[in-house]
């Protein structure tokens, strides 16, 4: 385990100690695994869902049955993407459990086999590319074959699952249901945060996964909990945090977790031994952040589209937008017309600069969104 000088951790899994709570979910999701069944997990982005998967991935009912492996799909826009991904996750995953292993993997997934060497001494080393996925459905077969062979049970966590919608091809979502059917020694996790998206692809009869998983939504870390985890780690190293502070951070990021994290990490960063860190401390926090991130949010601010930009500046003042192609949002934020602002709801929705949950907009990132509020 790597050393930690902070607790809070933002990015990547450490370890139980340094993971908050999720009790509960953790047992849900170990039941469901440990009765053989795949699952969707929707919530909104940066809730902790890669946390949460990574976390039941070590505890010993999964990790000492299982291979495990993760793919996370948000930058995919086609199945050749898809399967180079989970091909790429597979194989990093394997390599370290050592030539047994991985060689049973090589035998059976031959496409892949010119990415794949072995040197003198049979360790493997790999330079796997997206132009060595010539067929993608065909290499897809082959990874199921592996899966449904390996000499014990696979887990494959997906993330950001919902991205298969979008692909160009017509027929993903019946070629992966069909071989998910037929891989009894594979389950899935399929992990998303377009909520609506996802909804479409497991709940509509019309649609292949219908039915085909149990269902997952994680909420927020419950306040006193988070509170109970942030003194704990501020005590052990002879720093105290009092509990209105955390419970104004919570409050106002709506106890998301990376942003919990990330305000905990710095205010643990500021706060000398012996010392308490009280609500005064929360704007210098903030600041700090936001400063951080000053010349990307001017860089990406610069580079949209002026109808664009205008119409992300009027959401973040309005904090949860409704009926913006309306005469009266139009009018209040000095907008060109609704249909222009259609157009630019658009733009900003496939971008992800902006959320949608029921009728309401949001800018997606609340720094972001913290940032333009101060600017403009």
């Amino acid at each position: 385990m790597r050393s930690i000088k902070n607790p809070f951790i933002t990015s990547g899994y450490i370890s139980p100690d340094y993971f908050c709570d999720r009790k509960e979910e953790c047992q849900l999701f170990l039941n469901e695994v440990g009765n053989g069944n795949n699952l969707a997990l929707i919530s909104t982005r940066r809730m902790g869902k890669t946390g949460l998967i990574q976390h039941c991935f070590q505890s010993p009912e999964i990790k000492d049955r299982y291979y495990t492996f993760f793919v996370d799909i948000y930058a995919s826009r086609s199945l050749r993407d898809f399967t180079f991904m989970l091909s790429k996750s597979i194989v990093e995953t394997l390599k370290p459990q050592g030539t047994k292993v991985f060689q049973q993997f090589w035998n059976n997934v031959k496409s892949l086999q010119p990415g794949i060497s072995f040197d003198v001494t049979g360790v493997p080393s790999f330079h796997l590319g997206l132009g060595d996925i010539q067929q993608p459905e065909a290499t897809l077969d082959e990874i199921f074959k592996y899966l449904s062979m390996a000499d014990k049970p696979c887990l494959i966590a997906i993330d950001e699952f919902q991205q298969i919608a979008a692909y160009p091809e017509k027929n993903v979502e019946a070629v992966l249901r069909t071989a998910i059917q037929h891989c009894p020694n594979a389950h899935f996790i399929f992990a998303g945060s377009q909520q609506h998206v996802m909804g479409n692809l497991f709940l509509s009869a019309a649609r292949p996964f219908y039915q085909s998983v149990s269902m997952m939504h994680l909420q927020s870390i419950a306040l006193l909990d988070y509170v109970a985890f942030a003194q704990r780690h501020f005590e052990a190293n002879n720093k105290k945090i009092d509990t209105e502070t955390i419970t104004i951070i919570y409050q106002r990021f709506e106890g998301i977790t990376w942003y919990m994290q990330k305000m905990l990490n710095v205010l643990y960063g500021m706060t000398p031994q012996g010392i308490v860190c009280n609500q005064n401390k929360i704007e210098e926090a903030l600041q700090t952040i936001i400063d951080s991130f000053r010349y990307t949010y001017s860089e990406t601010l610069f580079r949209l589209p002026e109808k664009q930009k205008e119409l992300l500046i009027a959401i973040a003042k309005e904090g949860n937008a409704q009926a913006v192609t309306s005469g009266a949002f139009v009018k209040k934020y000095k907008l060109t017309s609704g249909s222009s602002v259609q157009a630019a709801l658009k733009g900003l929705l496939e971008k992800d600069f902006i959320t949608k949950e029921a009728a309401i907009y949001k800018i997606y990132d609340k720094f972001l969104g913290i940032w333009l509020l101060k600017n403009y």
